[in-house]
């Protein structure tokens, strides 16, 4: 699908997961060498709480504190996210998939030669697209039936439809799975809870409205799992055929008249 002037993707993230490192000791290191476009640094503690059952036994309850290092641009509009086993580029001003990888690829390169990353276990790139309908339409003009969810009488306020795909990618990892997610909701546009812990960057303009709209969120999510040495063009061509099956369900998913709203 070619680049549209007015792309409804607000939210854009990619990812990879690596063994644990002892990620006190490389943040410092880390942050020196993505300086230059990240310069604000923050710790930021997520307290979870988790039950661990055993047979017979009634569950366990403990709570688990993982700590993040928020490194974010000027404009607060992309950053990174790192922890102990974790790297994450999320943005809300993404423009095309080319710049877009590179800044995953380029963090972690710099994260592997202060840190010798053994391997790279998890790929996985997430989109969030808005739907909210012009004047005189409704969501409805942009959603292919089959997530339109079922109507009757009752005055919907909230639906969700979901798939999820066994897909084809390369040229490391042959098989990806990609979750489709359409949320139709009569509120602000917002965000799915698991992203709101980290959700710290500035909307851009045209999607910072306050205002409660019957809208829809394309929550598109694809990943793949397995060992995967540390090799950047092979690691870069991965990430690129997680790319092609996300703009793949999109066009799914949409209408031409939607399509013909944001070329």
């Amino acid at each position: 699908m070619s680049k549209m002037s007015k792309a409804p993707v607000y939210y854009a993230m990619a990812q990879a997961h690596f063994s644990p490192i002892a990620f006190e000791k490389y943040a410092s290191q880390f942050h020196d060498a993505v300086r230059a476009k990240f310069p604000s640094r923050k710790e930021l503690t997520i307290r979870r709480l988790e039950l661990a059952a055993r047979a017979g036994v009634s569950a366990d309850a403990k709570i688990n504190d993982s700590v993040l290092w928020l490194m974010t641009a000027s404009n607060s509009r992309s950053g990174l996210v790192l922890n102990d086993s974790t790297l994450t580029f999320h943005t809300t001003s993404y423009d095309t998939k080319s710049p877009f990888i590179s800044e995953l690829l380029d963090a972690l390169e710099a994260l592997h030669l202060v840190a010798k990353l053994d391997h790279i276990s998890r790929l996985g790139m997430r989109y969030l697209d808005a739907v909210i309908p012009e004047a005189g339409r409704t969501v409805s003009d942009y959603l292919v039936d089959s997530v339109r969810g079922v109507n009757f009488s009752a005055n919907r306020t909230q639906s969700l439809s979901e798939s999820i795909f066994e897909t084809q990618c390369g040229p490391i990892v042959e098989s990806g799975t990609l979750v489709s997610r359409v949320y139709q909701l009569q509120s602000a546009l917002g965000y799915p809870p698991d992203l709101l812990p980290v959700m710290e960057l500035a909307p851009a303009p045209r999607f910072s409205s306050t205002e409660k709209v019957a809208h829809a969120i394309i929550d598109t999510d694809h990943f793949v799992e397995d060992i995967m040495a540390i090799d950047f063009p092979q690691i870069r061509a991965q990430v690129e055929s997680l790319h092609k099956a996300c703009s793949d369900v999109f066009g799914a998913l949409t209408t031409p008249y939607a399509k013909d709203c944001w070329k």
